[in-house]
């Protein structure tokens, strides 16, 4: 399933539409027969065809990829809490470049899961 979430994200994007904005007007299934698109509401947008979900095969491992680092990253950053309490700190300082504590968290993060 995880793939043809990854391809319907995909043709949604190519056509304007978000997923989040849009996956309660979509409904995919497994019957044991494979994945498939069961019911599609999505207005001003025609239920993609296979061979056009298909023309997404190539780009689906790189999305499925850049979506690991976002997700790792999410979960990596601090509470928006402590960043702001970070960035406080920071600009009593007089840091507000790449030498200041929020900064280097922030890269460090990054860095350390780069897209």
């Amino acid at each position: 399933m995880d793939n043809l979430y990854t391809k319907v994200k995909l043709y949604l994007d190519a056509n304007s539409k978000s997923i989040d904005n849009e996956l309660k007007n979509i409904v995919m299934q497994n019957d044991g027969a494979g994945d498939y698109i069961k019911t599609w509401n999505v207005s001003g947008l025609a239920k993609p065809s296979d061979s056009q979900l298909n023309s997404y095969s190539s780009s689906v491992a790189a999305e499925e990829a850049k979506e690991v680092v976002r997700h790792t990253r999410k979960h990596s950053y601090d509470s928006i809490n402590n960043q702001l309490d970070l960035l406080y700190h920071d600009m009593t300082a007089g840091k507000l470049d790449a030498t200041g504590e929020w900064h280097k968290s922030i890269k460090a993060i990054k860095d350390a899961n780069p897209k």
